[in-house]
This record gives structure tokens, sequence and C-alpha cells, in this order.
């Protein structure tokens, strides 16, 4: 587990690694004990502080693991994945329509999240080629409703040429069921 220390997190430090690389951003790796009763009670195991300074951002990150074994760059890194994948997953949940999983045990996620994937990256591609002005949402609900229609992609994704067929009206109705 590694997350943020919170700033009026109270503590004793046990030991401390001063043989740090301050040139990759650590600042400081500590042994700690927490002191308040309630804290303690709650985990009285030894946990660790490694401080990171991010330079981009020109912040002192304070990260807090129960992981002893790991160096201290390898806490910052492993706190930068977390927020890679939590970044991940809710770009699924805005662009991804997953309303209710197939099945619940692991296989099952993966393949549905997999598929939502493929599919999402397929439709892009078609946006892509066909160089419309609709976003991807757009073109999934055109897809969506044309399913069985036979109309060229380029005709149905692009605004300005469905303008002039409709004009024309040589528009097919999509065969509803």
């Amino acid at each position: 587990m590694v997350t943020r220390a919170k700033e009026n997190m109270r503590y004793q430090v046990i030991e401390e690694n001063f043989n740090i690389d301050q040139s990759v951003g650590l600042r400081s790796d500590k042994i700690i004990e927490l002191t308040l009763v309630k804290s303690k009670k709650l985990y009285p195991q030894k946990l660790r502080i490694v401080e990171f300074y991010d330079e981009k951002n020109d912040e002192l990150l304070t990260f807090l693991t129960n992981n002893l074994d790991v160096s201290a760059i390898e806490v910052a890194y492993l706190y930068k994945n977390r927020l890679q994948i939590e970044i991940f997953f809710k770009w699924i949940k805005q662009n991804l329509t997953v309303k209710k999983l197939w099945g619940h045990s692991e296989n099952a996620v993966k393949i549905h999240l997999w598929v939502a994937i493929c599919s999402h990256l397929i439709v892009a591609y078609v946006k892509h080629l066909t160089k419309g002005p609709l976003s991807i949402y757009e073109v999934m609900q055109v897809l969506s409703t044309s399913l069985f229609d036979k109309t060229p992609l380029i005709q149905l994704l692009n605004v300005n040429e469905k303008i002039q067929i409709e004009e024309n009206q040589e528009v097919k109705e999509p065969l509803l069921f």
C-alpha cells in the first residue's frame, strides 16, 4: 500500500535512512510509529514515510507505506503508477458504456473491459479514417442506429455529405425491427 500522508499525522521516527539520492527527487526516508492512541491502536505496525520533490509541479510529496522492503524511489514510482491507474479507470467510466458486467469473476471482468476498449478503438479508427466532424460518442450513436443500413460509412459520418443527400431526398431510412 502506498498513499499520501496527511500533514497533521502524528508519529515518532524510529529509524532514518540518510543514504538517499537527492538528485532523483528523494528528500527523506524514515521508519515511523504512529503516536496518537487511536492511530496506534488501529495500526500498531511500523510504517515508512518517503518525501519526494516533484520538480515538474514544484511540490514536496509525502508518501506513507507499509512496504519496508522496496527502495524509497520505488515507493514514489508506485504512487505515480497508482495515479495512472486511477486516471485510466476514470477514462473507462467516462468513455466506455459498461453499465452492467457480464460476470463477476476476474476473467469475465477482463473480457468485458477488453471488448469495450477494442470497440471504442475501432470506432475511433473509423472516425479517423472518415475524417468527419463528429465526436467518437456521436459516431457510436450513428453506428448503433444504422447497424443494418447499407449506406457507406463515409456518407453516414460526414455531416456535409449527409445534408446534401437529404436535400436530394436520397436518404434511405434505416431498417427498424
